[in-house]
């Protein structure tokens, strides 16, 4: 057994274990990462980056079937499903040296391929190595959770880490579950022509403003898929070649393949948390506001603590440990100003409270100020302009931002911005956006907050009634 001691040692290889890795070492860390599977962890190989190939080749097929409306004659697109997964492979290899070993270890990270179990408080044991840090983070992230439906385990089903290794097409595509992942898959695949149902338990995108997420819903179902909710799974089987889903209230669904989307669990299990004496919930391991587990020598991040379930959460809470593991300076997350966005098309995006928890928590104080992006005259010209942006408000100063349409993922960063600056809308209103872009959307919902004040208001009109009498 090779004993190494090191300044910091990580946990897991994904976007929060390597963010905290790279930079640790360039701020003079001496620095270990465990990774026992794939460097670049479920984003990069199972997750945001060929699901969003895979939507990207969707996109193309459903842009050559619907281009009457610009002057170009529509065609039945050719989908050669084989190759568009040669495509998502192809992305994941141009993304995947930014990750890889020997990336790491050129800026001077001791990269060992192996899980790691803990052996004492700080103490990690990781194949035929036995490491002692200063400081350990865990990042180990999280996996598809599969619900434990009856007959489940006796067919054959996908989850986003098998989805991108199938070469042949579904003819008929059932998913289980109608959140981010169900529904962007859902979308993927109707476009590349197969037959789509989503089986939903409760409500499809039951987590997003329902007003907003219709847009979405509406916009699915219009390109042809089958979306059940209140559908609770409650037996699968085969019959006949085909998998077969039936519901608590007897509804019946057949398809040639089956994805299940239901949600994430963290990855707990290889750790042997008790031997470091670290503290556990229902939903990941537990820490306090600093990032720090009950062992105050050790830290986890991602989704591994059970809460926003993003890669770009984890790369937040690498910036904020990295503070405190390195400096030993105070450093504390929040979540105020993390947005989250669903990339379907129309895509859907929030940061902060949606209306009715905003309503909740604010009460009267609370102004919703609401833009339709039929408003918007380069998204009319793109043929785009389906949409709203909703933006909650208090004192002034927006708490939350809702957006519905065209590029609402790209939309979303202005009013990360201001919320993580505590930026009012005046500094949203006195930006000048070149014309025409859709970016103008932002601009707009904050005229708007302004347009009653200026152009409703009495006294507005007086003191310009007034100044234009006495004016030379």
């Amino acid at each position: 057994m090779e004993q190494i001691k090191t300044d910091l040692l990580v946990i897991g290889a994904g976007s929060g274990g390597l963010s905290v890795a790279a930079g640790a070492v360039q701020m003079g860390a001496e620095v270990v990462l465990l990774e026992g599977h794939l460097m670049g962890g479920d984003c990069l190989n199972f997750g945001c980056v060929p699901s969003k190939a895979l939507l990207a080749s969707g996109k193309v097929a459903y842009t050559q079937a619907h281009a009457k409306a610009f002057g170009v004659a529509d065609v039945v697109p050719a989908v050669d499903y084989a190759a568009a997964k040669d495509h998502v492979a192809d992305v994941i290899a141009q993304i995947e040296p930014n990750d890889s070993v020997e990336r790491f270890e050129s800026l001077g990270v001791r990269v060992i391929e192996e899980y790691g179990a803990f052996t004492g408080p700080n103490e990690v044991q990781a194949g035929p190595f036995s490491i002692t840090a200063r400081r350990i983070v865990i990042a180990t992230g999280s996996s598809p959770m599969v619900p434990p439906i009856p007959g489940l385990a006796d067919v054959p089903y996908l989850t986003n880490e098998t989805l991108f290794e199938l070469r042949e097409k579904p003819d008929h595509l059932l998913i289980i579950g109608a959140g981010p992942i169900g529904l962007e898959m859902a979308q993927a695949h109707r476009r590349l022509g197969c037959k789509v149902t989503v089986i939903e338990g409760d409500k499809a995108l039951g987590r997003d403003d329902p007003e907003m997420a219709a847009f979405v819903l509406d916009a699915l179902k219009e390109e042809g898929v089958q979306i059940e909710e209140n559908a609770l799974a409650a037996q699968i089987s085969e019959v006949e070649g085909e998998i077969r889903v039936e519901t608590q209230d007897g509804r019946s669904f057949a398809g040639s393949h089956l994805l299940v989307a239901v949600g994430r669990k963290p990855n707990l299990d290889r750790l042997n948390l008790s031997a470091a004496g670290i503290d556990t919930t229902r939903a990941g391991i537990k820490v306090d506001d600093s990032l720090k587990t009950s062992n105050r020598k050790v830290y986890a991040i991602g989704d591994v603590t059970g809460g926003k379930q993003f890669t770009h959460v984890a790369g937040y809470h690498a910036g904020v440990i990295i503070r405190s593991a390195l400096f030993g300076l105070p450093a504390k997350q929040r979540t105020d100003h993390i947005p989250h966005a669903t990339y379907t098309d129309p895509e859907l995006a929030q940061i902060g409270p949606t209306e009715a928890e905003a309503r909740e928590t604010f009460g009267d104080k609370l102004e919703v100020v609401r833009f339709d992006l039929h408003h918007n005259d380069r998204l009319i010209a793109e043929r785009k302009a389906k949409g709203l942006i909703k933006v909650m408000v208090v004192k002034g100063r927006p708490v939350g931002v809702s957006i519905a349409g065209h590029q609402a993922g790209e939309h979303i960063n202005l009013w990360a911005l201001a919320i993580a600056n505590k930026l009012k809308m005046g500094a949203v209103a006195a930006m000048v956006s070149p014309y025409p872009t859709v970016g103008e959307i932002g601009k707009r919902a904050a005229g708007a907050y302004f347009s009653p004040r200026l152009f409703d208001s009495a006294k507005v009109k007086r003191v310009v009634g007034f100044v234009q009498r006495w004016l030379p």
